[in-house]
């Protein structure tokens, strides 16, 4: 069986180092926003080059709070994709706010600049980049069209630690960075967790009190906020896997080139931008013999996965937006042809070329 991410090839690498660092932090009993917080969120903010990063429970969590904190509030509307995990679209509706849901671009799989002015009203206050599967999307287009209707731009990094455009980190390129700990992600923990980045301080502040009962100082509540803390013991495992970010997410690259120089053009691929680093959280492959490709790889018990199969504007828990199939075409014909293959930074090549050529036999070129 080839999984789609092997932790327990992980944990043979590092998993000596981490016990060591989840002991220490249970023998330093400081539980919810302890040491190993405050170092992960310097840490990050010196990998992102930010100045304020936030630990949260989650990457939903990061998406919600970095909302309240830019104001989003009832009948508000945010621009974002549908072609991404429904946390996106949830984070929105949390505030009262309503998801505008913008096409893609049929290459880069990431939010189309060039059809964001026509989805913006006046009561548009947000728009939310997803940086696909590592990714990033065209932040120079999507952030000139922010200023221009002054609107805040929060980049859901929850796939995309360490990939840059522009050699900037995403997370730095718009006004507040979501990032999320997930375990199957680049940087993971053994949990749940989140962060945020930002370089506004007035945003800081705020989604430090969000995160902690609406408190900027202990026992005084000048808000209603929320209990979103990132847990000590996450904290500690990410202090430890963030050192290795650099190597995991360039093996994962060479992973994806060796599959391109493998599978060559039976299937097509993600479009990488000349300016964007793609860190490849998924290897994902386009082809009108997708669940072919995909019955072929089971038989091999060989693990694949499709993100997504059913876009948000479709899906029954957005239906008071109304939209009917055929809405936004792109994300519904990619819905249909999108396959993952297993990409880590512990995939063996061996493995790789078992799987490309399963692939090349299945779609038939």
């Amino acid at each position: 069986m080839i999984p789609m991410l092997d932790l327990k090839r992980e944990l043979a690498d590092i998993g000596d180092e981490i016990s060591k660092a989840v002991d220490k932090s249970i023998g330093e009993t400081k539980f919810i926003l302890g040491p190993n917080v405050k170092e992960f969120e310097k840490n990050a903010a010196d990998y992102l080059g930010c100045k304020y990063t936030a630990g949260v429970a989650s990457g939903t969590d990061a998406l919600h709070l970095a909302l309240k904190a830019s104001g989003i509030k009832e009948n508000d509307e945010v621009i974002t994709t549908p072609f991404t995990f429904i946390a996106t679209a949830e984070a929105i509706v949390y505030c009262g706010a309503k998801p505008v849901f913008v096409d893609i671009d049929p290459e880069t799989m990431n939010i189309n600049p060039e059809l964001l002015e026509k989805s913006i009203t006046e009561k548009t206050k947000a728009i939310i980049p997803v940086h696909l599967f590592g990714n990033p999307c065209r932040m120079d287009e999507i952030k000139q069209i922010a200023d221009k209707y002054n609107l805040t731009v929060i980049e859901d990094c929850a796939q995309s630690f360490g990939a840059t455009y522009n050699n900037k980190q995403t997370g730095t390129l718009g006004d507040i960075g979501c990032f999320s700990f997930f375990p199957s992600k680049n940087l993971g923990c053994y949990g749940d967790g989140g962060l945020i980045s930002t370089n506004d301080e007035n945003i800081y502040n705020d989604i430090m009190a969000l995160r902690n009962h609406g408190s900027y100082e202990k026992y005084y509540h000048d808000r209603i906020g929320f209990n979103s803390r990132l847990d000590d013991i996450q904290a500690a495992i990410l202090n430890v896997k963030i050192k290795y970010i650099d190597k995991a997410n360039e093996d994962r690259i060479l992973a994806a080139e060796k599959y391109k120089d493998i599978i060559q053009d039976s299937v097509s691929y993600q479009k990488v931008e000349n300016k964007s680093k793609h860190v490849y959280h998924q290897f994902t492959i386009r082809s009108e013999k997708r669940n072919q490709i995909m019955s072929e790889l089971q038989k091999h018990e060989i693990a694949s996965a499709i993100y997504y199969p059913v876009p948000l504007h479709l899906q029954k828990s957005f239906a008071s937006l109304n939209h009917k199939e055929g809405d936004l075409p792109v994300s519904e014909k990619l819905a249909q042809e999108v396959l993952s293959l297993p990409v880590n930074p512990y995939l063996e090549d061996e493995e790789i070329t078992i799987i490309s050529e399963i692939v090349k036999l299945a779609s038939g070129k």
